[in-house]
């Protein structure tokens, strides 16, 4: 029984096995290298699956195939590929993270797709093509990376004030803040507490990632009767 499993094409299904494998832990070690969940194992375990639920879904007509006319069964070869592009995004969606001044981890999830997508191409036996696309998404993953980091990008962020009653003046708050090249004021919060006769001013600001934050304090350390300063994270809008 074993002799006749191996003479039906068996080692070629292994060999394409392997190579889901290799394509997809290439683009798990870049994903791990910048410190991912989702690293090697996971995006080899992944296309490996693809790569088997493909050779399942083309050889499933060979199951049915000793049937008589009468007992026609009607088979979709690319149903259960379909089926796994689709549940990637639930493994997609748990490797996303939203923080409040960003979205980490949707290039991850984009890379669990297209290893799923890989595995199911060599499982259909489109070798070429799936190494084609695997040296492209690396030169992607690698190169576009270096380039997406001198992007001078929007950031939003968060900054709260707590000034004395009689020096709280956002007037001059604003004035030191919009001196500032490429930094908006957004929104200002007001709280005043009566009792210990402070106000609390929070402003969420938009500014490039160049602005240089620690010119921006040095700026906002001289106001008179400050007595705290915090800056964050603000919202993704």
């Amino acid at each position: 029984m074993i002799a006749t499993m191996f003479a039906d094409g068996s080692p070629e299904m292994v060999a394409r096995l392997v190579i889901a494998a290799t394509l997809g832990g290439i683009i798990g070690w870049e994903r791990e290298s910048h410190g991912q969940a989702a690293g090697l194992r996971t995006n080899m375990i992944v296309a490996l699956g693809g790569c088997l639920m493909m050779q399942l879904s083309l050889h499933m007509e060979e199951m049915f195939r000793p049937l008589t006319a009468t007992g026609a069964v009607r088979l979709d070869p690319g149903r259960i590929a379909s089926y796994a592009i689709a549940s990637m995004g639930f493994l997609g969606a748990g490797a996303i993270i939203k923080g409040k001044g960003s979205v980490r981890g949707l290039t991850t999830a984009a890379g669990l797709w297209l290893v799923a997508g890989l595995g199911l191409a060599v499982g259909a036996g489109f070798i070429v093509p799936a190494i084609a696309t695997t040296v492209l998404s690396m030169l992607v993953l690698f190169s576009v990376f270096f380039v997406s980091k001198r992007i001078n990008q929007d950031i939003y962020t968060s900054l709260t004030l707590v000034l004395s009653c009689e020096h709280a003046r956002l007037s001059r708050i604003k004035e030191k803040l919009e001196a500032i090249p490429s930094l908006k004021v957004l929104t200002v919060n007001y709280r005043q507490n009566l009792v210990e006769g402070i106000v609390t001013y929070r402003l969420r600001l938009r500014c490039r990632a160049s602005v240089a934050r620690g010119q921006v304090v040095r700026e906002l350390l001289t106001l008179p009767g400050l007595q705290q300063l915090a800056w964050e994270e603000s919202e993704v809008p």
